[in-house]
């Protein structure tokens, strides 16, 4: 990305310099991959970073969680038709009683970057579109920064985005973990059928849904971690609404997003 353009989107994520960290900075601060059960494993050194496409020695693998003991286990459709049409008329937790409309998701479908927020608000239940507030213009924004977008058809630039649970829990509270359970075999088919060379967790509720775990944001933002059967690498960054009630995070969301790119980029 050129100097003025790079420098635009840095003025508008709110970011007006960052630094480049030397080697012993790196080292001495390389984050440690925490597994499902939330204890720390051994650290993950950011020198000589592997390719997503394959996992790390040693990182913590996670796989999808069954329904509760006695819940039924929705059986989601293995194409995208089939499956749109599943969640568009799914009554299997509590959150369908107080939804305007499912949200499904947005992007390519091929798309080699997957961004899952928590769950959708009162603007996604309105719109059946997920990151459609506030928080989701500072999201395409930040997507921008790294040259990627929602409705971008080239595989290089685009990004599938979507949630933890399809409806949006009432008063925006968090997701609770049945209804997460119950809506986990649709995420886990986008998932199989985007076949994302990288998933990016926006947000503690949404991480640690996704990884099943209770460790604080502040511990899973930093590793790369691995999902389901295929081993998917999954990085953790803040959520956009959160960046705007805590502007300050902002850098540390950059340096996230660097992240991104480079790990896209050696993928590729």
């Amino acid at each position: 990305m050129d100097g003025p353009r790079r420098s635009h989107y840095l003025n508008l994520l709110g970011i007006d310099t960052y630094r480049r960290r030397a080697a012993g900075d790196a080292a001495a601060h390389a984050p440690q991959a925490v597994a499902a059960t939330g204890v720390p494993r051994a650290a993950a050194a950011r020198q000589g970073e592997p390719a997503p496409a394959s996992a790390a020695a040693g990182a913590p693998v996670v796989a999808a969680v069954a329904a509760a003991p006695g819940a039924a286990r929705v059986q989601a459709p293995a194409d995208w038709s089939g499956l749109r049409a599943a969640v568009q008329d799914c009554r299997a937790c509590k959150l369908c009683a107080t939804r305007t409309q499912t949200v499904f998701g947005v992007g390519l479908q091929s798309a080699p970057l997957m961004v899952i927020g928590e769950g959708p608000g009162a603007d996604e239940d309105a719109q059946g579109e997920p990151f459609v507030g506030r928080a989701g213009k500072l999201l395409d924004e930040m997507l921008a920064s790294i040259g990627r977008a929602r409705t971008e058809t080239r595989p290089e630039h685009a990004v599938f985005i979507a949630n933890v649970v399809k409806c949006r829990p009432p008063g925006n509270r968090d997701p609770e973990s049945d209804e997460v359970e119950a809506c986990r075999p649709y995420l886990d088919r986008q998932i199989e059928l985007v076949e994302p060379r990288l998933i990016v967790a926006l947000g503690r509720i949404a991480a640690q849904r996704l990884l099943s775990t209770d460790t604080p944001l502040s511990k899973l933002r930093g590793p790369l971690y691995h999902y389901g059967a295929a081993q998917t690498p999954v990085l953790v960054t803040y959520h956009p609404a959160y960046l705007l009630r805590s502007p300050r995070e902002k850098a540390k969301s950059w340096e996230d997003l660097k992240r991104v790119h480079r790990l896209l980029r050696a993928s590729a």
